[in-house]
């Protein structure tokens, strides 16, 4: 699937409210759906790069022979998902989703992103 295909199904997502596939070495969006005036995707992009870079350099410094399957964050009103992309193709890339916690069921949000990661072919 292409990444607008990808965008696009994670959007169809119950309590999706924009999401991205994000290039973690600079921090840019390559591809953003939803969002808005209440969630800039481009500076979700961007901090979100920092987020992951932090967690990948601490797994490092712990000398973890371990990846990232996903990174959750929840706030008050939404949960954000980070899920770095695990094919070849798809190194230094990760998928960024907003949800709304009231409509959102967090397992199968996590079920149906790993699923479009594994079919995503950047």
């Amino acid at each position: 699937m292409d990444m607008d295909s990808a965008l696009k199904e994670m959007m169809q997502i119950d309590g999706a409210v924009g999401v991205a596939v994000v290039d973690h070495t600079s921090g840019m969006a390559l591809g953003t759906t939803g969002g808005g005036k209440d969630l800039d995707l481009t500076v979700a992009a961007a901090g979100n790069t920092d987020v992951v870079r932090a967690k990948m350099r601490t797994i490092e410094m712990l000398n973890l022979n371990e990846q990232i399957e996903d990174i959750l964050i929840t706030l008050d009103t939404q949960y954000h998902l980070i899920r770095p992309l695990t094919a070849r193709s798809g190194k230094g890339l990760f998928l960024y989703l907003a949800l709304r916690k009231d409509r959102a069921n967090l397992a199968m949000a996590r079920h149906q992103v790993r699923r479009i990661e594994s079919d995503l072919e950047v």
